[in-house]
């Protein structure tokens, strides 16, 4: 099979682009920013000329999905069914990527947050759910369990009390933590949760069917085939709740790497300056802001090629 001409992650670009615009009320603004992205790099053109033929031949589809999503995709349901509709029409091996990464399934999910964003959802059992940037769940309430599915991202549950036991499922393993907060994120290769004032048991995969108590005030993590130190809580791991990012004393390379969530495109970040140390509290309402901050504070500077490439360096 040859390589595909453009990323995944490129693919998701497009597709973004092409349903805003298809969306209705494509502002001059918008206009800019994506003739700005489509000129970025010659990988975007080739990209955004695939996924409209690919739109095009989906018009042809018989399909009712295809019909509905295609119609006015301005509800996020139907947003929801044309980006999987597009993304599974690219096809060849960027489309097997795209299945084999799991794109597809958050994109149907019973809750998502865009990038940069976080949502709160009070649940039918009385429990508060927050969403972090770019993280989704599927929630399963039934007569036996109550049964939250992280499916990618980062979540922070203030569970209620419930005779029905509270379990949260990651990649590697299911969590069950007692009425209380807790978070629990997602990443590429394992799960970090944090107990805050509550209880979690944890029955990693690694595990084998045993489990685990952490108790309130303590975090670890967890992968399919270990599990990591307990530690004491990080209490301004939960900051993003309020919409904040807290840095006490640590490298400007992790600062930048988590910020990077909350933006679209790359945010990199020069090797000369990884090193540096950063402290404060950060509105993430605003992460230009922040870059801008970065130039003040450290001997920094922010160079934007586009909005969607944007690297932090020595300055000159």
């Amino acid at each position: 099979m040859s390589s595909p001409e453009f990323s995944p992650q490129v693919a998701e670009q497009a597709v973004h682009w092409l349903i805003e615009m298809q969306g209705g009320g494509f502002s001059p603004r918008q206009q800019q920013e994506w003739q700005r992205w489509l000129e970025a790099h010659s990988e975007h053109q080739r990209a955004w000329e695939h996924i409209q033929r690919v739109n095009q031949r989906l018009r042809g589809v018989s399909s009712p999905l295809a019909h509905a999503a295609l119609g006015a995709p301005r509800s996020p349901g139907r947003r929801r069914a044309l980006k999987a509709l597009l993304l599974l029409g690219v096809g060849s091996a960027t489309g097997l990527a795209l299945q084999r990464n799991h794109t597809l399934v958050p994109l149907l999910a019973d809750y998502r947050s865009p990038v940069g964003e976080q949502r709160r959802l009070a649940l039918e059992d009385g429990s508060r759910l927050h969403l972090n940037t770019a993280s989704s769940v599927d929630v399963r309430f039934d007569g036996q369990q109550r049964l939250i599915h992280l499916l990618e991202g980062e979540l922070l549950v203030h569970s209620a009390v419930d005779s029905r036991p509270l379990r949260i499922l990651t990649a590697q393993g299911l969590l069950q933590p007692q009425a209380g907060r807790v978070s629990v994120r997602q990443m590429p290769e394992h799960t970090r949760v944090a107990a805050f004032d509550s209880t979690v048991s944890l029955a990693p995969r690694a595990f084998q069917g045993q489990s685990m108590r952490l108790l309130a005030g303590q975090q670890t993590r967890f992968s399919d085939s270990a599990q990591g130190p307990v530690q004491a809580l990080d209490k301004n791991s939960a900051a993003w709740v309020d919409g904040m990012l807290v840095a006490a004393h640590i490298r400007l390379g992790d600062f930048l790497a988590e910020l990077a969530r909350y933006r679209r495109g790359q945010l990199n970040c020069a090797p000369q300056v990884a090193d540096l140390l950063i402290s404060g509290s950060y509105p993430l309402a605003d992460s230009e802001r922040i870059l801008d901050v970065l130039e003040v504070a450290l001997p920094v500077r922010v160079r934007r090629f586009t909005r969607y490439w944007v690297t932090v360096q020595a300055r000159a």
